[in-house]
C-alpha cells in the first residue's frame, strides 16, 4: 500500500505544458517478483489561462508490475497499467475564445517504472515516472490523445510481508 505526491506534466494550449500537482495511492499484491497493482491519482493546477478555473486529471489504473532487480536496500520495478481517466479544465479554441469548463472521461494507460528504497523490512520510499496517455479536447474542440508525464514520490507500507532478508534469499 502506497500513498504519496504526484506531479503530472500535461499538454497545455499554444505548445505550453501545464504542471498539475496532487496525490497518488496504490495497492499491490506481489507474487515473488511479479505482482498486480492498482493506482488512483488526482492532480490539479489552479488559474489555468488566467481564468480562475482549474485543470485536473483523475486516473484509475491497474495492471502487472515486475520487480526485476532486488537488492538489500532497493528494488527497481516496471509496470504497464490500463484503465480510465477524467480530464477537465478550460479550453482555448482556434479563434481565441476560452471555454471555462470542458471535461472528458475515457480510456487511459501508463507505462513506467521506478525505485523503492527500503527503510525497514516493511517500509519503503518509492519514486517513479510514467508515460501517461489520456484524452482531452484540442483547440478545434475534438477529443484527441494527450501525452503526459507523471512522476510520483510515495511512502510504501507492506502489510503482512515476510522478512526482507527471507525475500532476498528466496529470489536468488
Amino acid at each position: 500500500m502506497a500513498l504519496g505526491y504526484s506531479y503530472v506534466s500535461q499538454p497545455g494550449n499554444q505548445s505550453n505544458r501545464l504542471g498539475l500537482q496532487g496525490a497518488d495511492a496504490s495497492f499491490t499484491i506481489n507474487f515473488s517478483r511479479l505482482g498486480i497493482t492498482t493506482d488512483v491519482g488526482y492532480a490539479r493546477a489552479s488559474n489555468v489561462l488566467g481564468t480562475g478555473r482549474s485543470s485536473s486529471v483523475l486516473t484509475y489504473l491497474a495492471g502487472p508490475v515486475l520487480h526485476h532487480t532486488v537488492h538489500r536496500k532497493f528494488d527497481t520495478y516496471v509496470h504497464a497499467l490500463v484503465g480510465g481517466a477524467k480530464v477537465g479544465g478550460p479550453i482555448l479554441t482556434n479563434d481565441g475564445t476560452i471555454l471555462l469548463g470542458g471535461w472528458t472521461t475515457g480510456y487511459a494507460w501508463a507505462v513506467g517504472g521506478g525505485v523503492e528504497y527500503w527503510a525497514t523490512d516493511s517500509l519503503a520510499i518509492r519514486t517513479g515516472a510514467d508515460y501517461l496517455r489520456t484524452s482531452f479536447y484540442n483547440s478545434s474542440l475534438v477529443v484527441q490523445g494527450q501525452n503526459n508525464i507523471k512522476t510520483t514520490a510515495a511512502v510504501v507500507y507492506y502489510i503482512g510481508k515476510p522478512s526482507r532478508k527471507r525475500r532476498l534469499l528466496a529470489t536468488r
